[in-house]
């Protein structure tokens, strides 16, 4: 039996968190400049003021993977792809570590920084050796690379190596493209790399980085529905994570229903996968209410529609047994 305040599962499906963090301390860059987590949850950017990043549920501000493990067992969750980025910090032996541990729930991405020095050895030694299936790659501008190389452009060609050799190894390629709108937001160069390179599969992170702001703003929504058409080619995916963020409103997040069914119309259910991104995204609420309220938003989907969104998808994408 499921403890008190748990997800009761309404259908028979292996469910996936395909968006999810650890970290044993927060020590992140971005442009803004260093990120660092103080005590009790709270975290702090360069020298702005303190923000609650996660509840103050513990004394440090960590997630190591026990506690991810024990959110997914009290939601009923069984397994997870643990991403990474430079809002955490690069947390690669972390993540490594904790997929030896556990290799029956954890996939893990590795961090890596295509325009640092030396990043084509750099990438050798994490790819080198079959460790990490996933590269992660968070790019918006103000939690991700671009805000640390402003004007990057994914289709620049000092990057068709990595494409390609991502293609060679069977990498997948997950990629989080920033707000929609944003200097990051390259959906026409992610339509480039996926046309020429069909065997590499990309997931795009939190559906696309939908906003309130779409509402009143046609060009941005014109925007968001060109990166979701994306989802035509048969090797890109999305996942559906850190949406209740995006929404603005409390549980359970009426708002996600809309920019989901609005996906499924151009894409259909098989392209959508559920995720979370947490631990950030707890302050919005429980980890079972980040599955619940899915599954309550979409309980007039089939069982074969749900058991994509909330599973299927992930394992044939991430390759989980």
């Amino acid at each position: 039996s499921r403890p008190p305040g748990s997800t009761e599962i309404c259908f028979h499906t292996m469910i996936i968190d395909a968006h999810a963090h650890i970290f044993s301390s927060v020590d992140g860059l971005i442009g803004q400049g260093p990120v660092r987590g103080l005590d009790f949850g709270i975290a702090q950017i360069a020298d702005d003021a303190p923000f609650q990043l996660v509840p103050p549920y513990n004394k440090s501000t960590t997630f190591p993977p026990e506690f991810l493990l024990a959110n997914m067992d009290w939601a009923g969750v069984d397994k997870a792809v643990l991403l990474q980025g430079s809002f955490y910090g690069e947390r690669n032996e972390e993540v490594l570590a904790a997929c030896q541990k556990y290799p029956q729930r954890f996939k893990g991405a590795a961090f890596f920084d295509p325009w640092m020095t030396s990043a084509r050895a750099e990438f050798d030694r994490l790819f080198g050796t079959p460790l990490f299936p996933i590269l992660k790659l968070e790019l918006s501008d103000t939690t991700g690379l671009h805000g640390l190389h402003p004007g990057f452009q994914l289709d620049d060609p000092e990057l068709d190596w990595l494409w390609a050799e991502l293609e060679r190894r069977e990498i997948n390629l997950t990629m989080d493209l920033g707000p929609v709108g944003g200097p990051s937001y390259q959906s026409a160069a992610v339509e480039k790399i996926a046309a020429r390179h069909p065997n590499l599969s990309i997931v795009l992170c939190h559906l696309g980085f939908p906003t309130r702001s779409m509402d009143a703003d046609p060009a941005l929504t014109a925007a968001w529905v060109e990166q979701i058409k994306l989802g035509e080619l048969s090797n890109i995916w999305f996942d559906l994570s850190a949406l209740p963020h995006r929404a603005e409103e409390n549980y359970p997040y009426p708002k996600i229903s809309e920019w989901i069914r609005r996906a499924v119309e151009i894409v259909g259910t098989e392209k959508l996968m559920w995720g979370t991104d947490v631990p950030g995204v707890t302050s919005a609420g429980t980890y079972p209410q980040l599955l619940s309220s899915y599954q309550e938003l979409l309980e007039d989907f089939s069982d074969s529609e749900r058991s994509s969104i909330f599973g299927e998808t992930a394992a044939k994408v991430y390759k989980f047994v």
